[in-house]
């Protein structure tokens, strides 16, 4: 079978709801991703084929065709054609494994994967309750979905509850998972970790002064047990908050796939090969647990053990994810998020995909390292799996 490559690799610092990224426009913000990924690998924007752009809130400002806004806002000639699609927070980890799969199948030879959200100028769940406030329909979930599964809706807030409860997951534990995150992240960003793989966007701040927005903004450097601990709980009785959990997050992010011809017509330089792709479906109740037998699969069809994984990247969504994940695979702690995760870096819906590989790729060549696996929770009871080779 055609292998599919990945020869670069990119993603914004992320910024806070209100925050560094306030005033940039997402298509703005998308095509600054497009520009570097052609960039930095020196390729000819008229040679890419596709524009595969993952995006939640297709709405306002992300609404009519974000992805080929996005182009359109770039530097690419006006001939890239683009797309736009909603797999939930693996959008963009699924524009990923469609553009491998056109690469793979030989339809295509140069492909970008790319995700944006700005969470800020389209705040979350805009699409469902914008209908709503002018009266028309009743949202997402029809009656006849609410008597199958026997609830009025679903929520990843009640899924991430349900998941700490059936596995055990003290609240104190989750608080220290999220003061990792944050220790991790900080550790990371001071070493330089991120400079690679991040594009600096120019931003103005209140008082008219310029600067370059670098470094990932939601971290606390400061972070600790008792601050992480105090925050309020998102329910009653409950296990979760706001801190032990994503941040909310604008950013965009991207990847360029090729061909092994491709490699040799543009001249390009492989940075990772694509090993498997997985997709699966499950409790739409529960939702979130579902990256754990997804990830079973993916091993099972890429004939590979958990042992040979050298990095994993398991969306910190919430913090009894990546935990129960940990602990069916029997995954090593020590390997997994080792730059830190959602909970300190932002969650961008849309954009997290890409995100996550881009800082899987780059950790894995950063270390020396062979084989990197990235998995996703999704809203639906959905997750995509993505294994690759760093080159």
């Amino acid at each position: 079978m055609p292998e599919a490559y990945i020869v670069a690799a990119a993603r914004t610092a992320g910024g806070k709801r209100g925050g560094a990224l306030r005033d940039w426009h997402p298509a703005d913000l998308a095509a600054e991703i497009l520009d570097a990924l052609v960039e930095r690998s020196g390729i000819d924007p008229a040679a890419i084929e596709d524009v595969i752009m993952g995006c939640v809130g297709q709405a306002g400002e992300q609404a009519f065709h974000i992805g080929r806004n996005a182009v359109l806002a770039s530097s690419l000639p006006t001939s890239v054609p683009a797309v736009t699609i909603d797999r939930q927070c693996g959008s963009s980890q699924q524009a990923i494994q469609f553009a491998a799969q056109a690469v793979m199948s030989g339809t295509q030879d140069v492909v970008i994967a790319a995700g944006v959200e700005s969470m800020t100028r389209v705040p979350m769940g805009l699409p469902v309750t914008l209908p709503m406030q002018h009266g028309i329909g009743t949202g997402p979930f029809s009656k006849r979905i609410q008597d199958r599964f026997g609830v009025p809706m679903f929520s990843q807030f009640v899924g991430a509850e349900m998941i700490a409860e059936k596995y055990g997951h003290r609240k104190e534990e989750l608080d220290a998972f999220a003061l990792d995150s944050h220790a991790k992240a900080a550790a990371a960003t001071d070493a330089g970790a991120f400079d690679e793989e991040i594009v600096p966007l120019k931003i103005v701040d209140g008082e008219g002064n310029e600067s370059l927005h670098a470094k990932d903004e939601g971290i606390r450097h400061d972070a600790t047990l008792e601050g992480i601990a105090s925050v309020k709980l998102l329910k009653e009785g409950g296990r979760i908050s706001a801190a032990n959990a994503s941040q909310i997050c604008d950013g965009a992010s991207g990847v360029l796939v090729v061909s092994e011809r491709a490699l040799k017509e543009h001249n390009l330089t492989p940075l990772a090969r694509i090993v498997n792709l997985t997709i699966t479906g499950g409790d739409p109740v529960i939702m979130l647990e579902e990256v754990i037998p997804a990830t079973r699969r993916a091993l099972e069809r890429s004939g590979m053990s958990i042992a040979d994984i050298d990095l994993y990247e398991v969306n910190e969504a919430f913090a009894p994810v990546p935990l129960a994940w940990l602990g069916e695979i029997g995954a090593d702690p020590a390997h997994l998020n080792v730059n830190g995760g959602a909970i300190a870096l932002g969650h961008p819906l849309g954009a997290s995909g890409t995100k996550l590989m881009t800082t899987l790729v780059h950790a894995l060549r950063a270390r020396g390292k062979r084989f990197g696996l990235q998995t996703m929770c999704e809203g639906g009871g959905l997750a995509n799996v993505t294994i690759v080779e760093a080159l």
